[in-house]
């Protein structure tokens, strides 16, 4: 990579599809950083995202609802950020339909 990697984050995935798009914009051994769009609710009950490395996340547009294992929810607007750990267990169970929700997340070790 020369340093000249160009993009924008506000550029959403074409067409339909799986309810989920995932576009990796840097990922090194220590730092991960993605954009996600999400357009439907996806997770369904049962499934945790149960991840090695910390995750913080901006929700850049939409409403979204997180559940976690330990039964706590959170409802996330447009410019909402949370650090999930570790291996805290949760899922999205609700995302706005129009206009979906477009996320930054990074992870890696922030402790």
């Amino acid at each position: 990579m020369n340093g000249l990697n160009k993009g924008n984050i506000f550029i959403k995935p074409e067409g339909k599809g799986h309810p989920e798009s995932l576009e990796v914009l840097l990922g090194t051994k220590s730092i991960r950083i993605e954009k996600i769009f999400t357009s439907e609710n996806f997770t369904a009950p049962g499934p945790w995202y149960d991840q090695d490395w910390d995750e913080w996340v901006v929700l850049l547009e939409g409403t979204a609802e997180l559940e976690f294992e330990s039964g706590q929810t959170m409802i996330l607007n447009t410019g909402d950020y949370v650090l999930i750990n570790a291996h805290q267990k949760h899922r999205v169970v609700r995302v706005s339909q129009k206009p979906g929700c477009l996320w930054l997340a990074v992870h890696g070790d922030f402790k």
